[in-house]
């Protein structure tokens, strides 16, 4: 299964997409009973940036977002920051408003709502993707349409702690769903998908995505590790003898990125399998993307992107 044709910019725009969409529908239900924040991971004890949403009356939906009296001091907002979120339409702390910047809107307006978060998240805080952002504050944010027909029996939970149960995929559909049930168990959340079906997994500072074969035979589990490399030559040769090494993982050049891969038959699907591929390359690309973009003088996925928030 081909992967030359990866664009992580590309996929990282729509799975923004995806994910201010999903946000939208959330903020327009919400009422009184409770406020919805997304924060961010930060790794820190102080606080990182966050959006908050709320219902403070009848027919009225309020966001605020963290300001520096908020902000920990890793995360405090410059003034090219703190100009840019007036500018994208975010109204600035005041004694009367609170400590953070705020706007509200009725729930018709809910879209605006989402786009100015997603704003807000992306461009002025520096997350990256989706899944950077606290996944314990995003399960009913990520809750993705049902699939059509349940994934089946093979995903059910047991108290044993490896499951070892199999299930034949009808289709790549299929497929998808049993791969979402089984990420959701794993990690809390439904998992984003762009528009070629790709799904984001979060690994320390970096990603790996999922790709299934259109004949539901395969699993690809990959990651860009290195872009923008100087010298392919170079490169083959030092990607050959890492392939000579390595056990489970393939690396590939190509043109001027490097991508590690690992292949998880699918037929039938082993939820065992998926987990011990993802665990593999989480260690791989989390582990050797620094290193080799050194030697092979490129840049890592987010190098050149500014510090992950």
């Amino acid at each position: 299964m081909e992967i030359d044709g990866f664009d992580l910019d590309r996929s990282t725009v729509q799975a923004w997409a995806e994910f201010e969409g999903r946000l939208a529908e959330v903020v327009s239900m919400i009422d009184d009973s409770g406020d919805l924040t997304i924060g961010t991971d930060t790794g820190a004890v102080e606080r990182g940036p966050y959006v908050r949403f709320s219902a403070p009356a009848r027919d009225t939906v309020r966001a605020e977002a963290a300001s520096n009296a908020e902000l920990g001091e890793h995360f405090q907002l410059d003034a090219e920051d703190l100009s840019a979120m007036e500018s994208l339409g975010w109204l600035p702390p005041s004694v009367e408003a609170g400590p953070n910047f705020w706007t509200e809107v009725s729930p018709d307006d809910c879209d605006r709502l989402a786009a100015l978060a997603v704003a807000a998240l992306r461009d002025v805080y520096g997350v990256q993707h989706p899944v950077f952002l606290a996944p314990d504050q995003l399960a009913e944010v990520l809750q993705p349409p049902g699939p059509q027909e349940p994934p089946g029996r093979g995903l059910e939970r047991t108290a044993a702690p490896v499951e070892f149960r199999c299930v034949l995929p009808r289709d790549r559909q299929h497929l998808n769903d049993l791969i979402d049930a089984e990420l959701t168990a794993l990690y809390g959340h439904p998992p984003i998908r762009d528009d070629e079906g790709d799904v984001a997994i979060r690994v320390g500072s970096t990603m790996i995505f999922l790709r299934t074969a259109t004949d539901a035979q395969e699993v690809v589990v990959f990651a860009a590790v290195v872009h923008d490399l100087e010298g392919r030559s170079r490169a083959a040769e030092v990607l050959n003898d890492l392939n000579v090494e390595a056990r489970w993982v393939k690396f590939q050049l190509v043109r001027d990125r490097v991508f590690v891969t690992i292949s998880v038959p699918a037929r039938p699907f082993v939820a065992a399998h998926l987990h011990q591929a993802v665990r593999i390359m989480s260690d791989v690309a989390d582990g050797i993307d620094d290193e080799l973009a050194t030697k092979l003088k490129g840049r890592t996925t987010f190098s050149d992107r500014g510090d992950q928030t």
